[in-house]
């Protein structure tokens, strides 16, 4: 930790803050800024209680959140999805982290239910507290898309399989939350909970949620753009052993640290599985053409177009896609390998879009018909991610079932 402290920071009485809260506090004090790091529970009424009394004593002049301006838009916007762009959302292949988005609200919409709280509700009380004190506030949390992208890229092709079918299957349940989900939100992570056992049982997905997001927060702490000397924290409890060791002893400049929290590595330029399959692909339809003559190849390169138009038709159809999707999907798919980059799914998703609009209600509803699979077929935001990720199912088993088959020929 630095020694250059160019202003002492004025005192913070103790007592006033034992008196205000019976949750957890951190006192430190770096760079001639005071910091009070207030640990809470995202779904205890105590903790919201402790966050307006803590903010009510008048010690801070600026106040910082775990939150980032998506999920804070979230939770004082709730009408905020109505502005979502679908087709940029489409076009830049974010339906995944968008999905997971819509995972998450329908994990806190159950425990809003079963709690009679709103998850959160603490951090949404220091937010709208100091801007209507006009007290600095700080979001502090990285961009909940950034965490869920680097989640991914850290995984193994089978742990993202488990983390996606059970993203999926939390979309759906209507079973109460666990105990130990309950406990563990008292402890105090949102993202962490919602993840479940999973996170638990895997060290690179607890080390992208937990520990890069202490240190990204601990660095935003010190990004002091406002001149404030008395700073008050509001963070789930499980971050303040973390954040108080990266901000007593982080010795890297607070830029550094977080652009390199927020790098999400390129995708491979190019896709050496997919190449060496459809490579095997075409070169057995050549094969069986020259040694096998018209008829072998015809119908090898018959295999696939049966299969890739037959399944990718098979998930636009199960989706509920329009029917002009389900032919736009169809024919694009046997062409996909001089397509890369390009999706039987975002053209079948896209003419949905555009045939079958979403309207506000639709936007309106979106939390609750997320949480049913009813749900997803009945509003078109949700169905239209259904059209691109069954669409997109169809077309790679296709693929694989193409390949099985033409080998099987050959041999």
């Amino acid at each position: 930790m630095t020694d250059a402290i160019t202003e002492a920071a004025a005192p913070i009485d103790q007592s006033i803050l034992k008196q205000s809260t019976d949750q957890p506090i951190v006192e430190l004090e770096r760079d001639g800024v005071h910091y009070t790091l207030l640990g809470t529970a995202h779904v205890s009424k105590a903790s919201v209680d402790a966050v307006l009394a803590t903010i009510d004593s008048g010690q801070f002049d600026a106040i910082a959140v775990e939150l980032d301006p998506q999920r804070l838009k979230a939770l004082t916007e709730p009408d905020s999805l109505a502005e979502l762009d679908l087709v940029k959302v489409i076009r830049e292949r974010k339906v995944a982290p968008f999905a997971a988005n819509l995972a998450l609200a329908a994990y806190q919409r159950r425990l809003a239910e079963q709690m009679g709280i709103e998850p959160g509700a603490e951090l949404k009380a220091a937010a709208v507290e100091a801007q209507a004190r006009g007290l600095s506030l700080q979001l502090i949390d990285r961009d909940v898309g950034i965490t869920f992208r680097r989640i991914l890229q850290g995984l193994g092709w089978w742990d993202r399989m488990k983390l996606v079918s059970g993203v999926g299957a939390s979309l759906f349940s209507t079973d109460e939350v666990s105990e130990e989900d309950i406990e563990r939100l008292k402890e105090g992570d949102m993202l962490e909970s919602s993840f479940g056992e999973f996170a638990q049982q895997t060290p690179t997905l607890f080390a992208t949620l937990i520990d890069e997001r202490d240190q990204y927060m601990a660095a935003r702490l010190r990004q002091r753009e406002d001149g404030a000397k008395r700073v008050l924290a509001v963070v789930g409890a499980g971050h303040l052993k973390g954040m108080t060791a990266y901000l007593t002893e982080g010795s890297d400049a607070p830029e550094s640290v977080i652009e390199r929290l927020c790098v999400i590595r390129q995708r491979r330029k190019i896709p050496w599985i997919t190449l060496t399959l459809l490579t095997l692909i075409f070169g057995g339809i050549a094969w069986g053409w020259y040694h096998g003559g018209v008829s072998l190849g015809r119908d090898l390169l018959l295999q696939w177009v049966m299969w890739t138009c037959g399944l990718t038709a098979l998930g636009a159809l199960l989706a509920g896609t329009h029917p002009f999707g389900v032919l736009l999907g169809t024919i694009v798919a046997p062409f996909k390998p001089f397509r890369p980059g390009l999706p039987s799914g975002m053209f079948s998703a896209l003419v949905d879009l555009r045939l079958r609009k979403p309207a506000y209600p639709d936007f309106l509803a979106l939390r609750d018909d997320a949480q049913t699979v009813g749900g997803w077929y009945r509003n078109r935001v949700t169905r239209v991610l259904l059209v691109f990720l069954l669409t997109n199912l169809g077309t790679v088993a296709g693929e694989w079932m193409a390949g099985a088959r033409i080998l099987g020929k050959l041999l």
